[in-house]
């Protein structure tokens, strides 16, 4: 029983103990209208969700992306490192940021991730961090 209470208490169950949990939000949008710096850092939606992650105390760190015109990847095959530049797959949603955040539960971080700007025009996907 020991190890099922250890296991479940790394997503946050316990019992009666509040546990916070780690969440990385992969914030992604279509770059071709990605805002700069200056506009981010005006737009009152965005200045908002920072206040509202702020009240909570959840906010462990983030960075947002260059754009994935400058990204490598980098593989290794039988040996070899493989690399090539952009990113490793065609699509319209690139990952352009992330937030990591330190929530009660799954239904906070969900929560948080709804206010980001970026969750009305791009998404914004919740993982919880391995600890």
């Amino acid at each position: 029983m020991p190890q099922l209470v250890e296991a479940w208490s790394r997503f946050g169950v316990s019992s009666g103990i509040v546990v916070a949990v780690k969440y990385v939000l992969l914030i992604c949008d279509d770059e071709t209208v990605s805002p700069s710096m200056e506009e981010i850092a005006a737009d009152p939606a965005y200045r908002a969700y920072e206040a509202e992650v702020e009240r909570r105390g959840g906010t462990l760190g983030g960075a947002r992306l260059r754009p994935v015109a400058s990204a490598t990847t980098v593989r290794v095959r039988d040996g070899e490192t493989l690399v090539s530049d952009g990113p490793f797959a065609e699509t319209k949603d690139f990952v352009g940021g992330i937030d990591i955040l330190e929530c009660a539960d799954l239904d906070e971080a969900i929560a948080l991730a709804a206010l980001h700007p970026y969750a009305r025009h791009g998404c914004v996907e919740v993982r919880p961090v391995w600890e």
